[in-house]
């Protein structure tokens, strides 16, 4: 695979998509960035030899096919592939409608499986190539009043974690990116969808999450062209990591979670070595 690489990002319309593409396009790499609107997202890469701009609904499987199949007739190859569209459906669990619930699923978990399921027969062809999918904290820990957001980026990281194994045969790896707090859009009214507020039970806490949710925006830690420059350097990488945590905050949050488990482990651990049939090892070995 020569420096120059064919990177595939969804999400490219705005918000850290765009950072990523540009990123990408500045290390001196060709660029498909994908979205909803494609003029939108011309616009806000701007215009380069090196830039196809392609309409990709990822909920979608007919627009995640064509838009590999224009990549493809303009580059002949797609090398690194970016999963990065989501959006965040906030809220409690009862106050969220299921629908609310299943557009959550539907765009940051099975639009990435869309897109990858569109990319893998490039992929496999080449005998090479790099799944990068961005997760979250949220995709690590749950917390309260991101149900559905944690749901979709838990699930996102189990086929991730999977489908590693998979590919790797073919010379395709998989890495999963944890941001912490960036200063995206993710947060703004424009891509944040919050549960009309139906149960009295939660009124007290529901005023406290809405404060705190829409405080943060515009005042998070992480810089996303900073993000983008690391995605790309981790993007060039023998071999790439299997999971990158980025941010001060992400990997705060990453190491309670492995303090947390260790220490559930341990609480537990003689009734859950206690498990197996009398006479019988308690572990065995393939």
């Amino acid at each position: 695979m020569s420096n120059k690489k064919i990177w595939f990002i969804t999400g490219a319309g705005r918000g850290m998509g765009v950072d990523f593409a540009k990123a990408a396009l500045a290390a001196g790499h060709a660029v498909v960035a994908s979205g909803r609107d494609r003029d939108a997202v011309s616009t806000a890469v701007g215009q380069s030899n090196d830039l196809l701009a392609v309409k990709l609904d990822v909920t979608k499987r007919a627009d995640a096919e064509a838009a590999v199949r224009a990549a493809v007739d303009r580059f002949g190859r797609i090398d690194v592939l970016v999963n990065n569209a989501a959006s965040f459906y906030a809220g409690y669990f009862e106050e969220l409608t299921p629908e609310q619930f299943e557009l959550q699923l539907a765009t940051s978990l099975v639009g990435p499986m869309n897109v990858t399921r569109a990319v893998l027969p490039v992929m496999r062809k080449q005998r090479s190539g790099r799944i990068i999918s961005i997760s979250s904290s949220a995709g690590l820990v749950g917390f309260e009043f991101c149900t559905a957001y944690a749901a979709s980026k838990f699930g996102l990281e189990g086929w991730m974690e999977s489908l590693h194994a998979e590919v790797a045969p073919f010379g395709i790896t998989t890495t999963l990116v944890n941001p912490g707090f960036f200063r995206t859009e993710l947060l703004t009214e424009r891509s944040t969808n919050y549960a009309e507020p139906s149960i009295e039970d939660y009124d007290e806490r529901r005023a406290e999450q809405l404060a705190f949710w829409k405080s943060q925006n515009g005042l998070q830690s992480g810089d996303p062209a900073k993000l983008a420059r690391a995605l790309i350097i981790i993007g060039s990488r023998e071999p790439p990591p299997r999971r990158f945590v980025a941010g001060a905050d992400a990997i705060a949050t990453a190491e309670q979670k492995v303090a947390d488990l260790k220490a559930q482990i341990e609480a537990h651990r003689d009734l859950s070595t206690s498990l197996a049939f009398d006479g019988e090892p308690a572990v065995r070995t393939r």
